[in-house]
């Protein structure tokens, strides 16, 4: 785990007797300071990869004046994202839905990647098909990513949740039990993948590659911060195809900046790169394609109905009304 940057609070003007002049400087520095587009990244792969822009410069070279506020807790992003404590965020298409079904002004603006492989059902070597899977407990963080790929892959291979017993873990904590013979089956994400199949204690009986385009991974920005700080967000749209061709060309160089930032062995992290495809210019344009069967708005109905029937959202989101391509149009403008 990686360690926490925090939200610093803005300084604030208190002295109320300096003067005419301090309180215009006081103002003017506190229009600055609201010009800065805040971005809330957490610990995934795709997000991390902004710190790659970051450091390699292209926030700079497009002028994106940008603030990339880390967060240790992933949840706590979305929340500040909904409350209007930043302009936008690294989140998921699912947990973008739920705020949209609320009537959130929120949209997203780019697809950083998908999940390829980098979350999988992992099984014993008892387990040979879906048909031996009836009846076992699979350990998962309920409600998470997790879920939603035990969710898929039952009812893509005739099963339905009742056919299984979910126990509730905590990604780490599901790991341990399937290593440890607890459970024998359990829905993690690497690099609790590469540690199990390292081990020989189990193999993936279905990953996230076999699910294209329901894992998107993306910046979602609050309405007002479009139509505000338009200019930095084309700026960080492009920043980002630079990134994403960087990663392709030199992904040991990439995978030493992005460890250093989640605190990891750059051998451990390597592992998160195969099951990651980083979205470039093209697959932009195709997530944001409402004709594409992989697009956005296409995949929304699949990923609700699943929150739905776990009543995690009260309502049907209009998925069309929270995605905006016309940054993504303009960034690549010549």
């Amino acid at each position: 785990m990686s360690t926490a940057t925090p939200l610093a609070e803005p300084k604030r003007c208190i002295h109320r007797r300096i003067g005419l002049l301090m309180l215009v400087l006081c103002g003017a520095m506190s229009s600055i300071a609201r010009a800065e587009l805040k971005v809330g990244v957490s610990d995934w792969t795709g997000w991390v990869a902004w710190y790659v822009a970051q450091d390699q410069g292209y926030l700079r070279k497009y002028g994106a004046d940008v603030k990339l506020v880390w967060f240790a807790n992933y949840s706590d992003s979305i929340a500040a994202l909904s409350t209007g404590q930043l302009d936008a965020n690294s989140q998921t298409w699912s947990d973008t839905l739920g705020p949209l079904a609320k009537g959130l002004p929120l949209k997203a603006v780019l697809v950083n990647d998908n999940s390829a492989g980098n979350d999988a059902l992992m099984v014993t070597a008892k387990i040979h098909g879906f048909a031996d899977l009836r009846g076992h407990t699979v350990a998962l963080e309920q409600f998470s990513i997790s879920h939603f790929v035990l969710y898929t892959a039952l009812a893509r291979n005739g099963l339905t949740p009742k056919d299984v017993k979910v126990v509730n873990l905590a990604a780490g904590d599901a790991a341990a039990a399937f290593m440890g013979g607890r459970v024998d089956a359990a829905v993690v994400w690497n690099p609790w993948i590469s540690q199990i199949q390292k081990s020989g204690r189990g193999t993936p009986l279905f990953t996230s590659a076999q699910m294209p385009g329901l894992i998107p991974d993306l910046l979602v920005a609050q309405a007002q911060a479009i139509k505000t700080k338009r200019k930095d967000l084309v700026a960080m749209i492009r920043a980002w195809f630079d990134t994403e061709a960087f990663i392709r060309a030199h992904p040991q160089q990439a995978v030493a900046i992005m460890s250093k930032v989640v605190s990891m062995d750059p051998e451990q992290y390597r592992v998160f790169l195969p099951g990651t495809r980083f979205f470039d210019a093209a697959a932009n344009l195709d997530a944001f394609d409402p004709h594409s069967a992989r697009s956005l708005v296409a995949v929304a109905p699949t990923i609700a109905a699943f929150l739905l029937s776990n009543k995690l959202i009260d309502g049907q989101p209009d998925a069309a009304q929270g995605v905006d391509r016309s940054l993504i149009d303009a960034a690549l403008k010549p």
